[in-house]
């Protein structure tokens, strides 16, 4: 069935409002695969929030299964996610959510449509402006429906020339997945082996969400002395699955004093997992 442009279009989600704690920053940083190393992020009195934090806030991750909106949601698949971040997280506060849906590109009858959509993230208390989190989700099997037929934005290239001018290698955790979903990511697939096989895996995969936290992680080390308060801008492309435990190597190639692109393999099988990154960050 094809989309519809103007209900999906104009599609009002109401505003949510959300109390995080410490614990909640804790259990954020675990699922992202921080450990004892990365003891600011983990322990107090002056815990340290990852930037990334504000990818799983006052959001709603099955809003796009309302049955009002005509969406086959087994067919979407989360493409891109990026984060601009204008100031950063405390370890616990209130905020809230002001989500929109910025434009749907149809790919054609047959070929599906790609959704831009984005949160804007509020302090309660003042109003200010903590963060923009977008993604982009690609629905299969449902174009030519009248939208949008410009080309949707491109991801950012990756220099084919010369070689990463850095690298780090992270671990992610067996367990890791089984944290993450206490951020609000129930899918069984991230956790029962018989929902993840129906999904087409051979084994629980981790939330995509979580191992875009472990590059934000590795790039605060390699480009800002591991300083979250210098993140600006993460943008990537999911192109693959991880599977818990899973190493993780992020390659990095400067662009420019306070930019960088990247991608992100899974060593174990060699697959590229996160692609076309882009990094902005701070002095």
């Amino acid at each position: 069935m094809p989309l519809d442009y103007a209900k999906l279009k104009n599609w009002s989600t109401p505003a949510i409002e959300q109390r995080y704690t410490e614990r909640d920053t804790i259990l954020y940083a675990l699922g992202a695969g921080a450990s004892s190393a990365d003891l600011k992020y983990i322990f107090g009195p002056n815990l340290v929030a990852l930037p990334t934090l504000a990818t799983v806030l006052a959001c709603d991750p099955l809003w796009l299964r309302n049955p009002a909106l005509d969406i086959d949601w087994r067919q979407v698949v989360h493409g891109e996610q990026s984060l601009t971040m204008y100031k950063p997280l405390p370890s616990a506060g209130v905020v809230i959510g002001r989500s929109r849906v910025d434009e749907i590109y149809d790919k054609g009858i047959g070929k599906g449509a790609v959704l831009v959509y984005s949160i804007d993230l509020f302090d309660v208390l003042d109003n200010s402006h903590y963060a923009t989190v977008g993604l982009t989700a690609f629905i299969r099997g449902q174009g030519g429906f009248g939208g949008c037929t410009l080309p949707a934005p491109k991801p950012h290239p990756l220099p084919e020339d010369r070689a990463p001018d850095m690298v780090l290698d992270l671990m992610t955790q067996a367990d890791q997945a089984a944290i993450f979903r206490l951020t609000g990511d129930l899918n069984p697939m991230h956790i029962d082996p018989a929902a993840a096989r129906e999904a087409g895996f051979e084994r629980p995969v981790l939330h995509g969400l979580s191992y875009y936290g472990v590059a934000g992680r590795a790039l605060l080390k390699l480009l800002c002395t591991d300083e979250p308060a210098r993140l600006k801008k993460l943008n990537a492309r999911f192109l693959d699955v991880v599977y818990p435990g899973e190493t993780l190597r992020t390659e990095v190639w400067r662009e420019g004093e306070y930019r960088a692109a990247f991608r992100v393999r899974a060593l174990e099988r060699d697959v590229i997992v996160l692609g076309n990154g882009y990094f902005e960050f701070s002095d």
